[in-house]
């Protein structure tokens, strides 16, 4: 009997090798791949600190992450700055764009085979030939008869004819553009907004990257910048994978928790 017992556990023995040979390697293998480096690129009336928290979690995180300055300058030159900064990174490369952001990406990443993902947070993903400003939707507190109304225009050495610097005027930005962040966090941003120039909201978008890469795009259901139909146009027609969460434009300084997750979602679909 004893002899009998001690067979039958050989034979499982042997079973659960098989079973965990056959396992192990795919389990081994599903994140194979180098980790991706995560490029975060801020958006307009902001900076690179836009992006703290979601940098110290994914730095928590163990990935490799980067937050290159967005010049906010033309939205063509935007995108090249971005470009090039990404063409002396190795292996693959995660792009999340917030708001203006959004555009420099669709634009930074067409045709590098580095891109894996794009992370839409907020953000416009135009289609070519569009601009941005007129995207951000007819509900958007930006999109008033008088710009003077919501803008403080600032000339700048240098510009085109015409051109200025767009800062958002102080309740502008309090209530609408950082809504959903306590008042003194909101007041506590608004001295160091980076102005983006009125022309680089009118410069027609290049051929969009979402077209050949794929998409992941976090939909704050109470922003009032973009507004959420106007966002939910955009994932839809570039076919990315979206989560919407409630928060205002600045979702990623409110709520940075779900929008990281989205990010590092993105992160192991490269592997």
């Amino acid at each position: 009997m004893h002899h009998h017992r001690t067979r039958v556990l050989a034979v499982l023995v042997a079973v659960l090798a098989l079973v965990l040979a056959a396992v192990t390697p795919a389990a081994a293998s599903h994140p194979s791949g180098p980790k991706p480096t995560i490029v975060l690129v801020h958006g307009a009336w902001a900076d690179g600190s836009s992006w703290q928290k979601v940098t110290n979690r994914l730095l928590d995180d163990g990935y490799t992450v980067r937050v290159p300055p967005n010049p906010l300058r033309n939205l063509t030159t935007d995108a090249a700055t971005i470009r090039d900064f990404l063409s002396t990174l190795s292996g693959p490369i995660v792009l999340v764009g917030h708001s203006y952001g959004g555009a420099v990406i669709t634009n930074a990443a067409t045709g590098n085979s580095n891109v894996k993902a794009l992370v839409y947070v907020d953000a416009f993903a135009p289609a070519e030939n569009e601009t941005v400003l007129p995207l951000a939707g007819a509900g958007s507190a930006l999109a008033v008869p008088d710009p003077t109304t919501v803008f403080d225009f600032v000339p700048y050495p240098g510009a085109p004819a015409g051109d200025v610097d767009l800062y958002l005027k102080h309740d502008t930005f309090v209530n609408s553009f950082a809504s959903g962040l306590s008042r003194k966090a909101a007041e506590r941003l608004y001295p160091s907004q980076r102005p983006l120039t009125f022309s680089a909201g009118n410069v027609p978008s290049g051929p969009p990257a979402w077209a050949t890469i794929r998409s992941w795009y976090v939909l704050g259901t109470k922003d009032l910048i973009i507004t959420p139909a106007s966002q939910n146009m955009m994932a839809t027609r570039s076919h990315s994978i979206i989560t919407r969460i409630p928060t205002g434009h600045l979702g990623l300084i409110s709520d940075p928790g779900p929008i990281t997750k989205v990010i590092e979602t993105a992160a192991r679909s490269t592997r």
